[in-house]
């Protein structure tokens, strides 16, 4: 969509909840002006953007008297639809003031798997683009409950970048982006200001969940820098403090951590497959089926399979690995785990009557980096 006439680029720019949260979990008014500020600054310029606003937990604990964050889920899931409708009145209220008018979308990742959902999605943010609204998005936290547990909001503005076919995803966190190691532990950490690559050393150093009021933290913002670079599009991780942040960082200014986009995009479905559906066990192949998922483009075969690990059922996400022990692919299993032990090694002539041929479908599997 950012090649419209007259659009600018398009940018999604997603904010963590402890950027715009006191110490004590309520909301901070000043840090939401700010914000707002700032996307007003780039509409004026002629860009358009979309809102990904985190907090709607954290925005219902003080109504329900509450001060530290439950982990019980189905506690969260209600948490969040009290807090969801005050969080968006409290932004629009204040994107209003610009003249600015919000509309609130609530998405899950299943609704980038399904084909008709996501052109639906994708028909939906257009008409608000035409109308001059500004989408703010949010996980919908009282059904999706693999997002609350894992997810925050960093996947879910990866994946809109994708829908959108965006330009800039910008992850606004209380840091100043990517460090060498934890700035809170490490005095001698140092800004990494260009990253072309996220590999396992990044993925080491990044660590886990950043604060007590969220739950993402630079782990989650690298692995969605991730997602969006096999979308095609730049990521940025800078500090939601600073001035005229989110222009610098649509324009291309120095600002933060910036993460390179590949030149390879995959399509909507492999990109689900491969960043936003959890593993559900493991399948060891030889090295002849690995060659031919990584260099022919084929599917896998149960003669190809050598081991099987973990429980899962057909349909679900599992890793496919080496003799090294080292994922290069993930896919989705058209065998159980159990039914996989039993064709593992067989020849395609071999195999049970009604049987599925493939143990991955080429059309179900990526080959990772």
């Amino acid at each position: 969509m950012s090649s419209r006439p007259g659009a600018g680029l398009t940018a999604i720019v997603k904010i963590g909840t402890s950027s715009i949260t006191h110490d004590d979990g309520s909301l901070d008014d000043a840090a939401l002006l700010k914000l707002c500020a700032d996307l007003d600054s780039a509409r004026q310029a002629g860009h358009t953007v979309v809102l990904v606003l985190s907090g709607a937990i954290a925005a219902g604990m003080p109504a329900l008297g509450l001060t530290e964050r439950p982990t019980d889920l189905g506690k969260l899931q209600a948490i969040s639809a009290v807090g969801q409708p005050r969080l968006l009145e409290r932004v629009g209220a204040m994107l209003g003031s610009y003249g600015i008018v919000a509309g609130q979308v609530l998405l899950t990742p299943y609704d980038f798997v399904h084909r008709s959902q996501y052109l639906h999605a994708r028909e939906t943010f257009g008409r608000l683009f035409d109308l001059g609204v500004l989408p703010v998005v949010n996980e919908n936290d009282a059904v999706a409950d693999d997002e609350i547990r894992y997810g925050d909001n960093d996947r879910l503005a990866a994946l809109v970048s994708h829908l959108l076919g965006a330009d800039l995803l910008l992850m606004l966190t209380d840091t100043a982006g990517f460090f060498t190691a934890d700035p809170r532990l490490d005095s001698a950490a140092s800004l990494i200001e260009e990253i072309v690559e996220v590999d396992d050393a990044l993925e080491a150093v990044a660590g886990g969940t950043g604060s007590g009021r969220g739950s993402g933290g630079m782990a989650s913002k690298l692995a969605a820098a991730k997602i969006a670079a096999w979308s095609g599009v730049r990521a940025v991780i800078a500090a939601a403090s600073s001035e005229g942040v989110v222009l610098d960082a649509i324009e291309g200014r120095p600002v933060g951590t910036s993460v390179q986009p590949r030149t390879q995009r995959l399509a909507s479905r492999k990109l689900w497959i491969a960043f936003a559906r959890g593993s559900s066990g493991r399948i060891v192949v030889d090295e002849g089926a690995r060659r031919a998922l990584v260099s022919d483009g084929r599917s896998l075969l149960p003669a190809g399979v050598r081991a099987v690990e973990g429980a899962f059922e057909a349909e679900e996400a599992v890793e496919i690995v080496g003799s090294d022990g080292r994922p290069f692919a993930k896919g989705l299993s058209r065998y159980s785990a159990a039914a996989l032990r039993e064709v593992a090694g067989r020849r395609t002539g071999d195999l049970p009557e009604g049987a599925p041929g493939q143990a991955v479908h080429r059309d179900d599997l990526v080959v990772l980096p």
